[in-house]
């Protein structure tokens, strides 16, 4: 009777381990999501609840005014592609009907950075400081001396794009390492420094 006792002990113990080692298996595996999440987004804290929006998180959108991010330029340059995307080329042009280079980048700057720019690619080129091609960061001027005319700029937006009126597709982003480009790229120019250009995004003012 003792025994049979002792091995219900014995048993009892077995499973509770068991229950503790699947307890612990399951915790490693809701952290695995965590972690890729915070990942994808780089300098959020593996904290982040994955199961929460960085846009709904008041606390992440509260830090971002505070500090803001140069990711958020790149986003800002995103969301100017999507409402430019296929406006066809047109020189002279500023509207949706057609647009030039320049003017786009004018635009783009007014309206995300609430920064005047120079009408024109040889004022812009004037525009800020050069930077070195293995320097560029997103929010800088690209800016390129193609056959005929005009030279050429667009705006980078990082990862190797840039955001740029083609006189051939209209408003689109395009490789700059692509063998076109790359062979007429000119120089690059920073207007602003990349935390000044966030802080523009977030923080609505007068320019």
């Amino acid at each position: 009777m003792v025994a049979t006792g002792s091995s219900r002990i014995v048993v009892l113990g077995v499973s509770l381990a068991l229950l503790a080692g699947c307890a612990g298996s399951s915790k490693s595996s809701l952290q695995a999501p965590d972690d890729y999440f915070a990942r994808q987004l780089p300098g959020m804290s593996s904290s982040f609840n994955p199961m929460m929006s960085p846009v709904d998180n008041p606390i992440l959108r509260l830090d971002s005014l505070h500090n803001p991010s140069p990711e958020l330029i790149r986003t800002a340059l995103l969301a100017q592609h999507e409402r430019w995307a296929g406006t066809p080329y047109r020189i002279g042009g500023t509207g949706r009907n057609g647009i030039d280079c320049s003017a786009l980048v004018q635009n783009v700057f007014s309206e995300t950075f609430r920064l005047q720019l120079p009408r024109s690619t040889s004022e812009q080129v004037r525009e800020g400081t050069q930077v070195s091609r293995d320097e560029l960061q997103v929010g800088d001027l690209v800016f390129f001396r193609p056959p005929g005319r005009y030279d050429h700029v667009g705006i980078y937006v990082g990862d190797g794009y840039f955001l740029h009126a083609s006189t051939s597709q209209g408003v689109m982003l395009s490789e700059l390492d692509s063998n076109y480009w790359r062979r007429y790229y000119w120089q690059a120019r920073r207007t602003l420094e990349p935390t000044t250009l966030a802080q523009r995004v977030t923080e609505p003012g007068e320019s």
